[in-house]
């Protein structure tokens, strides 16, 4: 979640100042609530909703059922999070589609560069994994090669494009909803707008008469997550002429500061409904405020993950993480665990949803992406079938041989064949379990391959604690297996 990166750091700083102090006075809630409006303004969130915002923690957090409780922090940081999921929205909103209506009509308006075209390919996706049939209507008559675009980004999700005259944006949107999508047997029709690098009064115009044509069922603004505080008068005046049913975030998987996507719910009261975080068809995303709050403070969405985890699912998948369990971890094993990953949007988009992942990640200098998968890709691909299905057999020949039909080192091969054991060792451990052993071998095996990652072996014994049992270090386990010398106590009972 790059676009909130900054933000969520100097969030979870504050926190971790206030767990330092067993009890919290009026001064520390202060102090903190001024750190987080500093945090919220340098994010670039309109001072207004910042101003209200920590208003609203700030009351709260003063109470004395918080000042006086058990775990004071713990009560701010809830706090916190709840103002932080209201102020995105509190509850998920769907499209609303009415079923005596064929088709319906979605109509996508916004700035020039905001991402509408690719938006509307996107939802057409989205709409087209739901047994729905979309047309896209190429109403952009002023950008130049705006319809081609549509057009290519259209084949590659499979869905018709209308693009009729390419002169008349309003007649365009009219064939396409009344005769187009008839005769296409399309039961959605989504209308793709012009946009301007500024609001004026042409475009504006040309969007209400789209609107007063084909009265679409929903209007949404397609907003750039990396705009600042001039999204504020965008919407609003956007909202004034067109009165938008909700708004689409794109580029969310951007580097900028984000405070712009904090701002229109609560300067607009119209909510996000979906988020783009990414290039591919499938990046588009139904917008859960809830679990945006938690991944900006650093709590992560392992609910998401798990989403993700079942779309992919099926049989056999299933079959085969059963016989991985039982019989043990391949390498062809390995490379499916690969694709899996990208199928669900990629490294770097997984480790953003696991709690204290990203911020360690961040606080390291370390970064993760996709392109560090394809060595590991290439060096398992130029293993034989049997070096897959038995990587125990690669011995130092094999490797060189691996190593000069990838165009990579032995060294790398090494680590690749070390990384493989450590997942095999964590396999057999799974398997110790469900065959009835205990949790204690898989907690040490899951802690010596974090701490052969690079990850502090303190927090690495916590991990093992945590299954059963810390790993005792390198001369506690020599003592523990030297055996005994005779001593006096040995020699008296003789």
């Amino acid at each position: 979640m790059a676009v909130f990166g900054s933000l969520s750091d100097r969030l979870q700083d504050t926190f971790d100042k206030l767990r330092g102090k067993g009890r919290l006075t009026e001064d520390d809630i202060n102090v903190a609530m001024r750190e987080i409006r500093l945090a919220l303004l340098e994010a670039d969130v309109n001072f207004r909703v910042v101003r209200a915002f920590v208003s609203r923690c700030k009351e709260q957090c003063l109470e004395a059922d918080v000042l006086k409780s058990l775990n004071p922090t713990q009560n701010v940081v809830r706090i916190v999070l709840d103002e932080l999921t209201k102020l995105l929205g509190s509850t998920d909103v769907e499209l609303q589609l009415p079923a005596t209506r064929k088709p319906n009509v979605i109509m996508l308006v916004g700035l020039q560069g905001s991402g509408k075209t690719t938006a509307a390919s996107k939802l057409a996706y989205l709409l087209k994994g739901k047994n729905r049939r979309p047309l896209l209507a190429a109403c952009d008559v002023h950008r130049p090669a705006a319809a081609d675009q549509l057009e290519a980004l259209a084949r590659e999700v499979g869905v018709p494009v209308w693009r009729g005259d390419g002169k008349d944006a309003v007649e365009i949107a009219k064939y396409a909803v009344n005769t187009a999508a008839r005769q296409r047997n399309c039961d959605v029709v989504i209308v793709d707008t012009a946009g301007r690098l500024q609001i004026d009064e042409v475009m504006m115009q040309e969007a209400v008469d789209i609107r007063d044509a084909v009265k679409p069922d929903q209007i949404l603004m397609v907003v750039d997550a990396m705009t600042g505080q001039d999204i504020v008068s965008v919407v609003t005046t956007f909202n004034e002429r067109m009165d938008f049913d909700g708004v689409i975030m794109s580029k969310l998987d951007g580097d900028a500061r984000g405070g712009g996507a904090l701002s229109v719910r609560e300067v607009t009261g119209k909510p996000i409904m979906f988020v783009s975080q990414g290039e591919k068809p499938d990046s588009l995303e139904v917008f859960h405020p809830d679990r945006m709050a938690r991944r900006i403070l650093g709590m992560g969405d392992v609910i998401s993950i798990i989403e993700e985890a079942e779309k992919l699912s099926d049989e056999q998948s299933l079959a085969d993480a059963e016989r991985m369990l039982m019989e043990g971890f391949t390498m062809d094993d390995m490379l499916s665990q690969l694709n899996q990953v990208r199928k669900m949007g990629g490294v770097r988009k997984l480790a953003g949803m696991i709690p204290g992942v990203d911020r360690a990640l961040s606080q390291s200098g370390q970064d993760i992406n996709d392109e560090q998968m394809i060595p590991i890709e290439a060096m398992i691909r130029s293993m034989t079938k049997e070096e897959r299905a038995k990587p125990r057999i690669i011995n130092g020949q094999r490797r060189k041989r691996i190593a000069a039909g990838s165009g990579h080192t032995v060294q790398e091969v090494n680590l690749l064949l070390k990384q493989w054991e450590q997942m095999d060792k964590m396999m057999s451990s799974l398997r110790g379990m469900a065959l009835g052993g205990g949790s204690r071998q898989m907690g040490r095996g899951m802690a010596e391959m974090m701490r052969n990652m690079g990850v502090d072996p303190a927090e690495a014994n916590k991990l093992a604690r945590m299954s059963g049992g810390a790993v005792p270090s390198g001369n506690r386990q020599q003592r523990r297996t030297r055996p005994r010398k005779k001593g006096k106590q040995q020699k008296r009972r003789r």
